[in-house]
């Protein structure tokens, strides 16, 4: 009976140890990922792969309709090249990483622009970058109850300096797996002032 009982101190010594030298090990977790630039971050990239006679002048920039993020992943930079018959370069990107560099012959707003002799955005005056903007477009009372699904985001000139345009869509109340585009807000990218709430939040019943 002796010889059970001294057996009991060994057996809670040897389970604090493992205890003690499992609390010392780090736990292993998946790296959270990267989260992707932003727009003007993406201008300083897009420079490594234009002319020097296009290095920083943009004068637009769009993305592609979100997907499982309010955040675009996919984003095109237009800078004005004097050299091309479209006076443009676009570079493509991807998660941040460079896919595609192309003269575009699509008439985008800002490759019309550049062919008109160059709406070159002044990025003295580039305050607000693409998640300012999407966290400011979010936020108006007419969409902020509502589940958001996706966006657009585009940067161009306006009448009153360079704009933001964002396009929201979010799910339908009767059909939750469905989405319905809820309209725009435009808003300078100078200061985040709204230009124009175009919103139609009523289209989502």
């Amino acid at each position: 009976m002796k010889r059970r009982l001294s057996l009991v101190p060994a057996i809670a010594l040897g389970i604090a140890l493992t205890y003690s030298l499992h609390a010392d090990t780090p736990v292993q977790t998946e790296p959270r990922p990267e989260p992707s630039p932003t727009a003007f971050a993406l201008i300083n990239k897009g420079n490594d792969y234009v002319g020097v006679q296009s290095k920083d002048k943009v004068v637009g920039i769009d993305s592609d309709k979100s997907l499982g993020s309010l955040r675009p992943n996919i984003w095109r930079i237009t800078y004005y090249d004097p050299d091309t018959a479209m006076k443009s370069v676009e570079v493509k990107f991807g998660g941040g990483q460079e896919m595609e560099v192309s003269h575009p012959v699509h008439p985008l707003e800002f490759a019309r622009n550049a062919r008109n002799g160059g709406e070159i955005l002044d990025r003295s005056k580039l305050h607000i970058d693409s998640d300012q903007a999407l966290s400011i477009a979010t936020d108006q009372g007419l969409v902020k109850p509502l589940a958001l699904k996706a966006t657009r985001l585009t940067l161009t000139s306006g009448d009153l300096g360079p704009v933001w345009k964002v396009e929201l869509w979010a799910a339908r109340m009767d059909k939750p797996d469905k989405e319905v585009s809820l309209g725009t807000v435009t808003l300078s990218a100078t200061d985040g002032t709204i230009v124009r709430l175009d919103l139609h939040p009523d289209r989502v019943r």
